[in-house]
């Protein structure tokens, strides 16, 4: 089986509650995992949410609508994702984030049919980027997940999930699905009120009379409507990752680093 977890929290340092903004009076995770759920081979959809006050109207908004949630550690979201898929064991384990509303899930099984075509143990459509920030899809085998929840120590490695994975193409067989075209300067995530602004703008233009609109629909539109891609186009791809970088620094130079004591500091 495969399972696909959704990590989404209420608590964004740059963007508060933005998962359960409104986007055509729907909460904004609501749309991104309708539209995981057209998947054709994922076989199960959670939410994998913190255990924190504040992520309870988020948990419960998402029951209303079917959707299954898992709540784990707020700050360890590497034993979030572990726990929750433990719970189910899955073969594969599909990773995508709560700020992506126009995530594909077309692109979703061209990365889940390369990850089982290759057999790897870890395939994305990030490891060399080349479709716009917020089409990004990780899958990772169930075993490999473990090993990496067993393993990781740095900072970066236990928020981002998958980096200790990813980092070592020496120790796990890893994939890339490539775009024909490099897109990867559109920014199509959510992390700022200007990147909600233009999501916003995409599906007020495109869902009432397509639901189901894919990447090149949205490509398409901003050709005919450039002035929604200058929105939020001033923004850094990968802000977070950078950030846990320095904590990473911060963390080795104080001496912190003591086997599996890591997951001491998330508590």
């Amino acid at each position: 089986m495969i399972l696909a977890i959704v990590q989404a929290r209420s608590s964004s340092s740059r963007l508060p509650g933005k998962v359960l903004k409104h986007i055509l009076k729907k909460p904004m995770i609501i749309h991104e995992i309708e539209r995981i759920q057209r998947s054709l081979f994922i076989g199960k959809v959670v939410l994998a949410t913190s255990n924190a006050c504040n992520d309870d109207e988020l948990s419960m908004i998402c029951r209303q609508y079917g959707i299954e949630v898992f709540r784990g550690n707020l700050n360890d979201v590497l034993d979030r994702y572990y726990q929750c898929a433990k719970q189910y064991q899955p073969e594969h384990v599909v990773r995508l984030t709560g700020d992506c509303p126009l995530i594909d899930w077309k692109i979703i099984d061209a990365v889940i049919m390369k990850h089982i075509e290759e057999n790897n143990d870890y395939t994305s459509n990030t490891l060399e980027v080349t479709y716009p920030d917020g089409l990004d899809v990780e899958i990772m085998k169930f075993s490999i997940l473990k090993n990496a929840w067993e393993n990781a120590q740095l900072p970066s490695e236990r928020e981002h999930v998958t980096p200790y994975i990813h980092q070592k193409p020496q120790s796990f067989r890893l994939g890339c699905l490539k775009n024909n075209i490099d897109l990867s300067k559109m920014r199509w995530t959510v992390d700022e009120l200007d990147d909600f602004a233009a999501v916003t703008k995409v599906y007020e233009y495109l869902y009432p009379s397509n639901k189901v609109f894919l990447m090149q629909d949205i490509v398409e539109l901003l050709k005919r409507y450039p002035e929604i891609e200058k929105m939020n186009n001033s923004y850094q791809r990968n802000e977070g990752m950078n950030k846990s970088l320095k904590d990473d620094k911060i963390f080795l130079e104080e001496g912190k680093v003591y086997g599996r004591n890591i997951k001491e500091t998330f508590r």
